[in-house]
């Protein structure tokens, strides 16, 4: 059972990790995206993407030197090009979210494209966390310390039962 709440607590730790960098992304890509909508007469789904990718450059740093900074990093190409293809996914998502309200439904006050795009960053944020954690920042293989007398590992852990 021990094993059971540990990695429950790991999960935890993971997703409070992921939610800091998230909730941090979310700040910057909202304000991206407000910034760029008063500053410019870009559309509001240009606006969008803009402020995506700025999020996504952000959460990367995050992620890989916050979150998952205790992952694998032999293979870091293979890890930013699943990172980029699965946010890519996600821009999709959540935007696809908000030119649906606005051009679907005609929603695109300041407040109901805010609405929207944030509504569009929780769905895509759900998308990203299954993706990162399963195949962008891979677990590293669990590596068996040395035992010592008792059975217990040198870290102090009991050793995991192996069913024959």
């Amino acid at each position: 059972m021990e094993q059971g709440s540990s990695g429950l607590r790991r999960l935890f730790r993971e997703v409070a990790k992921f939610g800091a960098v998230g909730g941090a992304g979310v700040l910057v890509n909202l304000g991206v995206f407000n910034l760029v909508r008063q500053a410019t007469d870009l559309q509001v789904v240009r606006a969008s993407v803009i402020a995506t990718v700025v999020a996504i450059v952000f959460n990367y740093v995050g992620f890989r030197y916050f979150t998952y900074r205790d992952r694998d990093k032999s293979r870091r190409t293979r890890e930013m090009s699943l990172f980029l293809l699965f946010s890519v996914v996600g821009l999709v998502i959540e935007n696809g979210v908000l030119y649906t309200a606005t051009y679907g439904f005609g929603w695109d006050s300041s407040l109901q494209s805010n609405i929207f795009k944030f509504l569009g960053i929780g769905i895509a944020t759900l998308f990203r966390f299954w993706s990162y954690r399963t195949w962008v920042f891979r677990a590293l293989p669990v590596r068996e310390g040395p035992v010592a007398a008792g059975g217990a590992t040198m870290a102090g852990e009991r050793p995991r039962q192996r069913v024959p």
